[in-house]
């Protein structure tokens, strides 16, 4: 029996770290509730888990009322299904909730979650310090995902992604442009102008670039025009395939669905990747000719990726190629 993709094909790099494409937000506790809901139906529907539900304490949270919020967010995380993923955005290391944001939801909830975003971090000391608070209240500890907000958190992304807790890299789009004095427009934070203005796009690519470079998941930030669909899917669509995410936030549930879409393969990429591992595995993984191209390991891991991509995004596989997984 030939050998199977995942034990040729690994890379102590590339594909580390695999989470769902789309990473949703909510705050609000009816939201929250509708959330964690919908992951259910949608599990249900695509036969694997196609996003994340991020519970918010940063934004989510009233002002004097963090503390009651944390505790309704370990509640809602305790009382989700077991195969339910269930994140927390916490506050910021330097707020005055981060501790007791970590002690209440750690501490109560730790087990029950895939990992903690810690927004507004500025160095790999920020994480450090996450992950102490963190390991002081769960000791098995959680895998960190770093929001990325600033020019100076820009510069030190690729320290930042290569902690060991560190699973994703995220960018805090709206907080960047405002950490320019506006010297940056405000359509610098809108669905067309993110992708146009030179420091927006050159902090997309650095953070993408410092994710890859440790192995890590980069993760698009939000599109604010939640009722724009198409313009949603687009941006999608130019994080995926222009700037090398593998990840996107959503914060609305209409924006779901065309996230998920915008970055699962399409079948042409299904069918072509199918093709050229099936005749692989044939050869022993040695090079091929396909379709007069030369193929070998360094094209077969692409395209193992490209089925992987697939898989998780709910995406129907050809019989041969749906048994590897």
């Amino acid at each position: 029996m030939p050998a199977h993709p995942r034990d040729v094909l690994s890379t102590a790099q590339a594909g580390a770290v695999a989470l769902p494409v789309c990473d949703h937000y909510s705050g609000v506790e009816s939201r929250m509730r509708k959330s964690l809901q919908l992951q259910a139906e949608m599990t249900a529907e695509f036969g694997t888990c196609v996003f994340d539900v991020t519970l918010d304490c940063e934004d989510g949270a009233p002002v004097g009322g963090e503390a009651a919020h944390a505790r309704l967010v370990s509640e809602l995380a305790l009382a989700a299904a077991p195969e339910a993923r269930v994140g927390v955005r916490v506050h910021p290391v330097d707020h005055p909730a981060f501790e007791a944001d970590m002690a209440q939801i750690a501490g109560q909830a730790g087990h029950r979650l895939r990992h903690i975003m810690i927004p507004k971090v500025e160095s790999v000391d920020d994480v450090a310090h996450a992950e102490r608070t963190l390991l002081r209240h769960f000791a098995p500890g959680l895998p960190l995902h770093a929001l990325i907000e600033s020019p100076a958190a820009v510069h030190r992304a690729f320290d930042i992604a290569a902690h060991p807790r560190v699973q994703s890299l995220s960018f805090g789009l709206m907080d960047f442009v405002s950490a320019h004095a506006g010297a940056i427009p405000a359509d610098g934070m809108g669905i067309e102008g993110q992708f146009k203005h030179p420091l927006v796009l050159r902090a997309k690519l650095e953070i993408a670039s410092a994710a890859h470079a440790s192995g890590k998941v980069p993760s698009h930030g939000v599109v604010t025009e939640f009722n724009d669909t198409a313009a949603l899917r687009r941006a999608a669509q130019r994080a995926a395939r222009e700037l090398g995410y593998t990840r996107m936030w959503s914060i609305h549930p209409n924006q779901i669905r065309p996230i998920v879409e915008a970055f699962a393969p399409d079948e042409r990429q299904i069918d072509q990747a199918s093709a050229i591992l099936l005749a692989a595995a044939q050869a022993d993984w040695a090079p091929i000719n396909h379709g007069g191209v030369l193929h070998d390991r360094a094209s077969y891991r692409l395209f193992w990726q490209v089925l992987q991509r697939a898989h998780a995004t709910g995406r129907t596989l050809p019989a041969p190629a749906a048994a590897w997984f």
